[in-house]
């Protein structure tokens, strides 16, 4: 059955909301409130107080359509069926419905709206291992569906347990895969070994442990279903392609790097054009969410994935630069889904123009210092890669046009060091797995809606949050502002936050339309982030007027009154941009 991505978008989220799911927010690839993670990587990211039992304000039952990126295994960028940047589709039970209710929800909407033939479907299930049993209940549920058992898999905890991370709920999943009759590797080929023959479309992942910060497990007090269908793969599935770079997705952007360099997308070229394809979407994508270029964090990695492309350019012969035309055909394939795409298109191809030149003059500057050395080993050339971003494909040319030669394993042995220690890194910085609600984070939370409300007193009604950041030791806080604050107001507004903690008001949370919640003056300044419910969380003052003295729109988690949090101390306030101040805050001293 041939579909476009739009039909598939829609049908799915339509068929999930006639099922009673509640329809949530696409985000920005940005994730609020969360600093153990730089990006959005899945589309429970935003639910994890949700799974942990907090109730919704939109029920038991989502669903979502959620741009996503990922970057973990961004080497594996350049075959038939990985992306950096990709929509998932998904959906949800917060202790609702299970594993029975789940797949059988999976096998009518691919059967059923998108006409997929079961005989071609091979699914995976959890075999067992220390921690949890077989997953028997899901190999009776696929039975009980017509999939037969030689085409049911049981895997181990590598391929079939999902977790949060380090800590957090998790538990067995079960994949279905489409089998598009072509590998290579033959008949030993099965369902998750990357051979190329089947494609994963759906995976269920059952949350009934919460893994603790010792490694045991135990039961989660609500047992929650969390699936994911990825766009661009079932859109190859329902083209019949067996690349997705081939589908209505990629083919503008294909056919205008095949324009650029005049060249077709053939062997030899295929995966340097995918790369390029890939990483250049997920470039328009974050520059849209406001990341911007840089050497730390989330504008490290849009850096890199925009050096990389252009350096995948250089390999097919293309010396121009070409990121804001490519720029062009993504916006216009995606600004009827992502309006806002369109509306900064100009700033997204800028970004995109200035960044390539930077790498332009970087690369002048690194050929220079490769002039400085004789002779070009493996350890040296790593050493370029590393500190220069050479591509060592550039230096290799250097080496033949010179009569020398690199040993590649001792370069690959370099490397793969590096990809260890960066890892490593990684897991130390985001050790805590998705968001922290811890104690400390949960009283901070709090405190940014009196942060706002102050700062809204002392400045003016102009100010209004545009972003914030919470770790256990301090709160960082964004807000619209046109100049640096004077010692006397940073003072006055520490005085007035700590007033109200002082007298110690009640904190109270409603479910309510966001229609409703603007009516009630309550402050949201994220509208793209909210679905047609929301909480709205109040902080009263101790007096019999009832007069609200904070009211926001916000997804938590928080104290119950504000004599909970303790004195707090603001201890930097500095400027972010034409406009645009932030604060450091952190707690002085604990309640009590």
């Amino acid at each position: 059955m041939v579909m476009k991505a739009s039909e598939l978008r829609q049908k799915y989220l339509d068929f999930f909301v006639k099922k009673e799911h509640k329809k949530l927010p696409n985000v920005s690839l940005v994730p609020e409130n969360d600093p153990t993670t730089l990006f959005i990587s899945a589309g429970m990211q935003p639910l994890v107080p949700y799974l942990l039992g907090e109730p919704h304000p939109l029920g038991k039952k989502l669903v979502s359509l959620q741009r996503c990126l990922r970057t973990g295994d961004i080497e594996k960028v350049g075959n038939v069926f990985h992306n950096t940047f990709f929509e998932m589709l998904g959906n949800w039970s917060l202790g609702n419905y299970w594993k029975k209710e789940s797949l059988a929800l999976s096998f009518e909407f691919l059967t059923r709206i998108l006409g997929l033939n079961p005989q071609r479907f091979h699914v995976t299930i959890f075999k067992g291992g220390k921690n949890a049993p077989k997953d028997v209940e899901s190999e009776k549920a696929w039975l009980s569906l017509g999939i037969p058992k030689k085409r049911i898999y049981p895997l181990s905890k590598t391929d079939n347990w999902w977790e949060a991370g380090k800590t957090g709920p998790g538990g067995p999943d079960s994949e279905i895969f489409y089998d598009i009759g072509k590998s290579a590797c033959g008949s030993k080929c099965r369902p998750g070994d990357n051979c190329g023959r089947f494609f994963e479309i759906w995976n269920n992942v059952f949350m009934e442990y919460n893994r603790q910060p010792d490694g045991s497990y135990e039961k989660l007090k609500q047992r929650n279903v969390d699936t994911g269908m990825g766009v661009e793969r079932t859109t190859a599935v329902l083209e019949g392609k067996d690349d997705i770079y081939q589908t209505e997705l990629f083919a503008p952007v294909i056919g205008e790097i095949e324009q650029i360099s005049g060249q077709k997308y053939e062997a030899g070229r295929q995966k340097s054009m995918r790369i390029i394809a890939d990483h250049l979407r997920a470039a328009v994508f974050l520059l849209g969410d406001g990341v911007l270029p840089s050497n730390v964090e989330r504008g490290y990695v849009l850096r890199r994935l925009i050096r990389r492309a252009i350096r995948f350019g250089r390999n097919l012969g293309i010396k121009e630069k070409f990121g804001k035309r490519l720029a062009k055909v993504v916006i216009e394939q995606y600004q009827n889904e992502y309006s806002y795409l369109g509306q900064q298109e100009k700033q997204i191809k800028k970004e995109l123009t200035q960044e390539e030149e930077r790498f332009g003059r970087m690369l002048v500057r690194s050929l220079r210092e490769i002039e400085k050395y004789k002779r070009l080993d493996a350890k040296i050339a790593f050493y370029l890669y590393e500190t220069y971003g050479i591509p060592l494909e550039m230096i290799q040319e250097i080496v033949q046009e010179r009569g020398q030669k690199i040993d590649k394993k001792v370069f690959e042995k370099e490397f793969k060091k590096h990809q260890e220690l960066s890892r490593a890194g990684v897991e130390k910085k985001f050790k805590g797995g998705l968001a922290d609600h811890s104690e400390t984070v949960t009283k901070l939370h709090t405190a940014t809606h009196l942060l706002h409300q102050a700062l809204r007193n002392v400045l003016g009604e102009h100010v209004r949050q545009v972003g914030s950041n919470i770790t256990a030791e301090r709160l960082r806080f964004d807000f619209i502002h046109p100049k640096k604050l004077t010692d006397e107001q940073i003072k006055k507004v520490e005085e007035i936050v700590n007033q109200k903690i002082k007298e110690d008001l009640p904190v109270k949370m409603q479910v309510m339309s966001f229609d409703e919640a603007k009516r009630k003056n309550a402050l949201a300044f994220f509208g793209e982030r909210y679905g047609e419910k929301v909480k709205v969380y109040s902080i009263n003052p101790s007096t019999s007027s009832g007069q609200v003295y904070s009211m926001e729109v916000c997804g938590g988690p928080h104290v119950t009154s504000t004599g909970k949090i303790g004195n707090v101390k603001i201890i930097k306030e500095k400027t972010v941009g034409a406009g645009r101040r932030r604060i450091y805050m952190k707690l002085a001293c604990p309640a009590g």
